[in-house]
């Protein structure tokens, strides 16, 4: 057994290696099942633990599984079109943020569905812990010194082995934004009277153009994409339609109030 055999390694246990970014990811699910069940009394639910254990758990498959495949269809299709069976070795790393979000989206919309409760009341809880499940992975990005940002003379810059001067922190930036996120969606949520939905809207538009604009500080490991004159990193352009969708879901969530009042 070897603590910290590498910086991206917390333990060697002879041939298995446990990666910090793995253990972050764990204590982010743990975090969640320990939240989720105490916030739900601020959208009038009373779910048992069983239901919320179900509901978890079926939360972390949408995280792993969209997010591994958000990765692989979103940021590098022909590359694993013909490495088809490395889609099932996320020890090499590969997670879309955007892909966990659809598939977090898709295990809410079924557990709402079978324990007959709203979706979006549902969206509204589970924000809280999700935004500080994302921190805690850009931590991770951090701690393998990875996703990095330009360089800089700002004097908090970082320096990357084996990479030339000093660069932004992009990884912190974004763990202070998902933080935020998390404050803000708290706050709200605890707010009496607000319509259904709105929490979680605001966690998509906050998550959507905060991480826009953070990609304009980082350097850029995929392809661009090119809408007209524009062009946009991956992270930008995907971030787009989340932002959308959150304005959707904030002005269903406007419309429903009005006529409830």
């Amino acid at each position: 057994m070897h603590f910290f055999p590498s910086r991206s390694v917390a333990l060697s246990i002879l041939s298995f290696d446990v990666h910090w970014y793995g253990l972050l990811y764990l204590a982010g699910f743990i975090l969640g099942y320990v939240l989720a069940p105490r916030l739900q009394r601020y959208r009038n639910i009373a779910l048992s633990e069983d239901a919320w254990s179900d509901i978890l758990t079926w939360t972390v498959l949408g995280v792993l599984i969209g997010g591994r495949l958000g990765y692989v269809f979103l940021y590098d299709p022909v590359y694993f079109l013909h490495h088809p069976l490395e889609i099932l070795m996320v020890w090499h790393g590969g997670m879309a943020s955007h892909g966990g979000f659809i598939g977090v989206i898709l295990a809410l919309v079924f557990m709402a569905r079978k324990h007959k409760i709203p979706l979006f009341a549902l969206g509204d809880i589970v924000v809280v812990p999700v935004a500080i499940g994302l921190a805690l992975g850009r931590l991770g990005n951090f701690i393998n010194q990875e996703l990095y940002g330009a360089v800089t003379t700002l004097p908090w810059a970082i320096a990357i082995p084996g990479v030339e001067g000093l660069r932004h922190p992009t990884q912190l930036y974004a763990v202070g934004k998902d933080l935020f996120i998390a404050l803000v969606c708290y706050l709200h949520l605890r707010l009496p009277g607000r319509p259904k939905g709105q929490t979680a809207g605001i966690f998509l538009v906050l998550y959507g153009v905060l991480r826009f604009f953070i990609e304009f500080l980082r350097v850029p490991t995929h392809s661009s994409i090119v809408l007209g004159t524009l062009m946009l990193t991956r992270g930008q352009g995907y971030s787009v339609p989340i932002v959308v969708g959150g304005i959707g879901v904030l002005l269903w969530g406007w419309r429903r109030g009005r006529s409830d009042s």
